[in-house]
């Protein structure tokens, strides 16, 4: 008998070893994710906040900004998300997500550098997935923006503001604002041309001031309307932004560098559009139908 033991032993351990990586692989494995739910309106965020600021002092000849985000739920949550975009001169020069379960806040920041006079545009979707039995899931959703203006110029020390307090600064921030619309207005009009996209039937907003519309619908749509827009939005652009601008022939390239997302809701409430032109001016449309 001790010797059949012995004889089975190797088999044996070798089954418990093939037993746990079975358990392994095959357990449920929790991952961030943004999904719409009806809106819960027995819970609110007691805050939602996106925050640029200037380090005092150059390193490497390069300017430093700290990037933060955080928010805070007034109950914990099955699942809270925070997704952030940074962009540079209408560029996307950083990406933030921080996922957390059971718990109601979320905080994280980043360091963004940057070299010469620049407008930094910060904007932040809060998600949290709520589970109230085992078969019904709602979420509750807030966004939140941050803008900051960074001179860096040999004829004066370093500085940055988000409105301005002299004429120099008043100076500045038309400079750069004119700058970096006559871009974006360049890449938008070129790609909504070469799709025969008429704007005139269109709402454009750009997604950095998409903020602005935080719990104040866009004329025409009802509070509930536009709450499933915005969470539709986000889950689309979590998906085919954040992840990577998917093309038309299946390929996917990185969203870094790519310029700011036009958002085009059409007035008759039919349809929202979003407008994505990556680094290399290749434009590419997410539909998004409403129903």
């Amino acid at each position: 008998m001790k010797d059949r033991l012995k004889e089975a032993m190797p088999f044996l351990v070798l089954m418990c070893i093939v037993a746990v990586g079975i358990q392994f692989i095959y357990k449920p494995q929790s991952r961030e994710s943004i999904i719409f739910f009806p809106i819960n309106e027995n819970v609110s965020y007691e805050s939602a906040t996106t925050l640029l600021m200037l380090q005092p002092e150059k390193k490497n000849d390069h300017y430093e900004v700290n990037w933060k985000v955080s928010s805070k739920l007034d109950t914990p949550a099955y699942l809270r998300q925070d997704v952030g975009f940074l962009y540079m001169n209408g560029r996307l020069k950083g990406l933030m997500n921080e996922w957390e379960q059971d718990t109601d806040q979320i905080d994280e920041e980043s360091t963004i550098k940057g070299k010469e006079s620049s407008i930094l545009q910060a904007v932040t979707f809060h998600y949290s997935e709520i589970h109230e039995s085992d078969t019904e899931f709602t979420s509750a959703q807030k966004m939140s923006e941050d803008t900051l203006y960074v001179i860096d110029s040999n004829f004066s020390p370093l500085n940055a503001f988000r409105q301005p307090g002299s004429d120099t600064e008043k100076e500045w921030k038309n400079i750069l604002d004119k700058v970096t619309s006559q871009q974006l207005d360049y890449l938008w009009e070129n790609a909504l041309s070469s799709m025969g996209i008429n704007v005139d039937e269109y709402t454009p907003i750009p997604l950095t001031s998409l903020a602005m519309y935080d719990g104040r619908p866009l004329e025409g749509f009802t509070r509930k309307e536009w709450d499933r827009l915005i969470g539709n939005l986000w889950e689309g652009l979590y998906k085919n932004y954040y992840l990577g601008i998917k093309k038309e022939d299946g390929s996917v390239v990185e969203s870094i560098d790519s310029a700011i997302p036009l958002l085009l809701v059409k007035k008759d409430k039919k349809e929202v559009l979003v407008l994505l032109v990556d680094r290399y001016g290749g434009a590419s449309l997410l539909r998004q139908l409403i129903s």
